[in-house]
C-alpha cells in the first residue's frame, strides 16, 4: 500500500517537450510509472518517447487518457495556470517541480484549491515516489529507493535523498516519500501528509524532515502530539547554526522570527513525542532505534 500514487496512477506531464519536462518523463516512465500523456500548448498531435501523445490542454488529455495525475515543468510565471488548468480538468493529485513560482501566485492558487478534493504538492518539490508500487512522479533518484514500511515527508528534496539512502543502505524500506515544496507558501502541508500515513495500514514509521522558516514545523508538532495521530516519528530539523534574515537555499528557508528558528521547532517536536535525530548523518541508525 502507498499514499498517493500507486500502481493504478496515469501520470501526464504538464511541459513534457521542455528539457527537464522530457528528461524527467522518460526517467519516470523507465522506473515503472504509467505515463499516458503529455501537455504543451501548440505542440498537440506530436509524439512523446514513441507513443505517449501530446495535447494542447490538459482537459483533453484526460479525456483521451484517463489522466489522473499531473507532473508540472512549466516556466513559474505560467505555473499557477498549469496547476488551476489541471484542478479544472479533475485531476486529484499535483506535483509541481518549478522552482521560482511567484508567491502571490502560490497565495491564489491555495485558495482556488481550497474545497476542492486536490493534494497540490509543491512549487519547488521533488514530488512523490512510492517504490512498493513502482510509480514515482517526480525527478528524485529511483534507483535508490526500496519498498518497505517507513513513510517520509520533507521540505528539503536533497535531505529527502539523504535519508532514503541511508535506510536503503540499512535494508529499511520505504513506504512513500513525498516532498512537500521549500517555498513559503505550497499546496500540501506537514500535517495534511501526515494524516495520509496515519490511515495508511502499511506505513509503520514516518520520517520528517523540516528546516527554518514559518510555522509549518509546529503544526505538524501538534499533529504529531494529538490523540489523532498513533505512529513513531524520527524528525530532522536542519539550519541550527542559520543566522536570522538570511536566506539559506530555499525561499521560505529564513529565520523572521522565534518560532522560525530551529530550536523552536525542535521543543515543539520533542513536547510531542517525536524522536528527534541529531544530524542528517543519523536519520538511518535513528530510525533504525525506533523501529526496534
Amino acid at each position: 500500500m502507498s499514499i498517493l500514487v500507486d500502481r493504478n496512477t496515469r501520470l501526464l506531464v504538464q511541459g513534457i517537450t521542455g528539457k527537464e519536462g522530457s528528461y524527467h518523463a522518460a526517467r519516470c516512465r523507465e522506473y515503472g510509472t504509467n505515463l499516458v500523456a503529455g501537455v504543451t500548448p501548440g505542440k498537440g498531435g506530436q509524439v512523446f518517447d514513441g507513443d505517449v501523445p501530446v495535447y494542447d490542454t490538459v482537459e483533453r488529455a484526460v479525456d483521451e487518457t484517463g489522466a489522473n495525475a499531473s507532473l508540472i515543468f512549466v516556466p513559474p510565471p505560467f505555473a499557477a495556470d498549469a496547476i488551476v488548468e489541471s484542478v479544472d480538468a479533475g485531476i486529484p493529485v499535483i506535483a509541481t517541480i518549478t522552482e521560482g513560482v511567484p508567491v502571490k501566485d502560490s497565495v491564489n492558487v491555495v485558495r482556488y484549491l481550497q474545497g476542492k478534493d486536490v493534494t497540490a504538492i509543491g512549487p519547488n518539490c521533488p514530488g512523490i515516489i512510492s517504490p512498493g508500487e513502482q510509480c514515482k512522479m517526480g525527478i528524485m533518484p529511483g534507483a535508490m529507493h526500496m519498498p518497505g514500511r517507513v513513510g517520509i515527508v520533507s521540505r528539503s528534496g536533497t535531505l529527502t535523498y539523504e535519508a532514503v539512502g541511508q535506510l536503503t543502505g540499512l535494508g529499511i524500506g520505504q513506504s512513500t516519500s513525498v516532498g512537500i515544496g521549500g517555498d513559503p507558501v505550497n499546496g500540501t502541508s506537514f500535517v495534511d501528509v501526515l494524516e495520509l500515513f496515519n490511515d495508511d495500514t502499511e506505513t509503520d514509521c514516518v520520517v520528517f524532515i523540516g528546516e527554518i522558516g514559518g510555522t509549518k514545523e509546529q503544526e505538524a508538532a501538534e499533529y504529531i502530539g494529538s490523540d489523532e495521530f498513533s505512529k513513531p516519528v524520527a524528525a530532522l530539523i536542519v539550519g541550527r547554526s542559520a543566522p536570522p534574515g538570511r536566506r539559506m537555499g530555499h525561499a521560505g528557508a529564513i529565520i523572521t522570527g522565534k518560532a522560525a528558528r530551529a530550536d523552536e521547532k525542535i521543543k515543539a517536536l520533542e513536547r510531542a513525542g517525536a524522536t528527534v535525530i541529531p544530524s542528517p548523518a543519523d536519520i538511518g541508525v535513528t530510525v533504525q532505534q525506533v523501529l526496534s
